[in-house]
């Protein structure tokens, strides 16, 4: 039997070999209660709407594939997986990229349609990868005049990219932190299934417009540090959704307007209206992430917004402007959280605050000295 301390107060036994080492760790800031904060209106539409089958980008927009498009479903999905945390495993461990989207496509549909139990699983250390794109340093990524292609393929490909790493850091929610269902509860797993379902929709996009353009995933190197903030954050659920959706993806709503624009400017008006649409869904996956840390934050009984800022600090979590501030009010994220100016606002207020009201009472406190002098002096018998 292994036992996970989640508190002094939260245990649960009962758990694999493998999940020891594992655990749901928290930040060890100071308790207090959560600031208010205002969640996306649109996230209980997005949890109860039906399965997204659009994904073929037409020429009116995204569309279901036509029965000839559609693709058979692979044996392997269809002969394992009697869980959501199974499933889940099974698309890390699909290297093709597209035959990753399609799974991930179809393991959500599955655990939707047949009712699976989130189940209990152990992820792969990493997920698989094609040989192409290879993977390199930051530095190693050439710029778009020495990649070989257009600005419009070239920016297409980082986006296929980014979409394509989100497919396996939503699923590695999922798994990883299956063992926790009984605390986090089924709607954490069934959320970051549904996000997982979105991005494997973003890449198919982005994927079938690079072949318009007659260029591939994989033509150019790509990074893997989207990857690597996946595994510091490996053993704390809590650090996972401020280093995913609360910061890397947030990224891509600062980003998304530029890419459009960069779009618009080359002349590629179809994918810049594709990434517009995939900004826009982006949303939904940020507010998920704010949901949740403010849920796991509450459970703990702890400040979020503090919590949030030693997380980058103890994880290394860069934050980058500029910031799309509207898009980041949508999603829920209280701006003192990632912009230090309205922290600093914030801090200038309450400290004036303060000093008002220290200042009223020490008005306070002079006036009834000044009232007990006059009564003492009325009271003093003649001399």
């Amino acid at each position: 039997m292994v036992m996970v301390l989640l508190t002094p107060k939260l245990r649960f036994s009962h758990l694999p070999t493998h999940f020891h080492f594992t655990k749901l760790r928290f930040c060890s800031s100071s308790s207090s209660s959560s600031s208010q904060f205002s969640p996306w209106s649109g996230l209980q539409s997005w949890r109860e709407s039906p399965l997204n089958e659009d994904r073929f980008w037409g020429t009116s927009g995204p569309q279901p594939l036509s029965n000839t498009e559609v693709p058979n479903t692979p044996a392997a999905l269809e002969a394992s997986g009697s869980s959501l945390a199974e499933l889940g495993s099974l698309v890390l461990s699909t290297s093709d990229p597209l035959t990753k989207s399609k799974l991930s496509h179809l393991a959500f549909s599955r655990w939707r349609n047949e009712g699976l139990p989130i189940g209990l699983c152990q992820p792969p250390s990493r997920p698989a990868r094609p040989t192409n794109p290879q993977l390199v340093s930051p530095k190693e990524i050439p710029d778009p005049k020495n990649s070989g292609l257009p600005l419009n393929a070239y920016l297409l490909h980082n986006l296929a990219h980014v979409e394509l790493n989100a497919i396996d850091l939503a699923w590695d929610t999922v798994v990883r932190f299956s063992p926790f269902y009984h605390i986090l509860g089924d709607k954490f797993f069934a959320d970051f299934a549904h996000v997982a379902d979105d991005e494997s929709r973003h890449f198919a996009w982005c994927s079938q417009r690079l072949a318009e353009i007659g260029f591939n995933y994989g033509d150019i190197p790509a990074h893997n540090l989207l990857w690597r903030e996946c595994e510091k954050s490996s053993d704390n659920v809590a650090a996972r959704m401020a280093a995913i959706p609360l910061v890397q993806e947030a990224r891509g709503l600062d980003a998304g307007p530029r890419l459009v624009k960069k779009m618009v400017g080359f002349g590629d008006h179809r994918t810049s209206t594709i990434v517009a649409r995939i900004a826009e869904e982006e949303i939904a996956h940020v507010a998920v992430g704010v949901y949740w840390f403010m849920f796991i934050c509450h459970k703990m009984n702890r400040a979020p917004c503090s919590t949030f800022k030693e997380l980058l600090q103890e994880y290394n979590l860069e934050l980058k402007g500029p910031f799309n501030y509207s898009a980041r009010d949508e999603a829920g994220i209280p701006r003192e959280w990632y912009d230090s100016l309205s922290t600093n606002k914030q801090e200038r207020e309450g400290n004036w605050k303060s000093s008002q009201q220290l200042s009223e009472v020490y008005d306070r406190l002079a006036c009834i000295i000044s009232m007990e002098s006059e009564n003492s002096s009325l009271n003093r018998p003649p001399e």
